[in-house]
């Protein structure tokens, strides 16, 4: 079992450190898929630059996380969005350019469009989707269990959590306790059925993905 672990919507000044010092004692590397508008505050790009220098990767996954970019009028407000998390991010991307989708944790057309889908091409980013989306917000004291189970149920999973007020962080030590106790092995890498794009190339027919 392994377990490729995200966090998306963050950075959050009270619960991102707390996520990076669950994972600094469990030794356990992640990737944050940042919001562009959370990133313009000082304050909080610091915490960023925290997880960058512990070995977290760091993406983009928008700036203002509002609309699904499969949904946008104007197609092109995509790569807009794109570009000021982009400025904002700076060196913290590192060496690979990741960019998560956002659309309400389900995978489908909604998530690109074909502007967005060949600036990413163009620019060379990876696009990483997901197997599993945490039950985190429905039941923040009790998600451990049915994740563990999901993730158990294939090889390797992509999972997603949320840096945010949620609650469910709190319990991430319980959860990561119960993962490495059932033999779980913890990535930053990303199979490649999550990746319908890799460094600009396409890996995956994006017909499924975009209109």
């Amino acid at each position: 079992m392994k377990i490729s672990l995200t966090f998306d919507n963050g950075p959050d000044e009270s619960v991102t450190p707390r996520v990076l010092e669950t994972l600094a004692r469990f030794d356990v590397l992640a990737t944050f898929f940042i919001v562009g508008q959370n990133l313009a505050r000082p304050a909080v790009r610091s915490i960023s630059k925290l997880a960058f220098a512990a070995g977290h990767r760091i993406g983009n996954h928008s700036y203002s996380h509002s609309t699904p970019f499969g949904l946008l009028r104007n197609p092109d407000e995509g790569i807009n969005e794109l570009l000021a998390t982009d400025d904002l991010l700076g060196d913290l991307a590192g060496d690979d350019r990741l960019y998560r989708p956002f659309g309400g944790g389900k995978t489908g057309k909604h998530l690109l469009n074909r502007p967005t889908w060949e600036f990413l091409a163009s620019h060379q980013y990876t696009c990483v989707l997901w197997d599993f989306v945490t039950p985190e917000r429905q039941q923040p004291d009790s998600w451990m269990q049915p994740t563990l189970q999901n993730c158990q149920s294939r090889e390797w999973t992509v999972l997603v959590m949320h840096d945010t007020d949620w609650g469910g962080t709190a319990y991430l030590p319980v959860f990561l306790e119960m993962a490495v106790a059932a033999g779980a092995e913890f990535s930053q890498e990303f199979p490649d059925h999550c990746v319908p794009m890799r460094k600009g190339r396409a890996m995956a027919d994006p017909d499924w993905l975009m209109p």
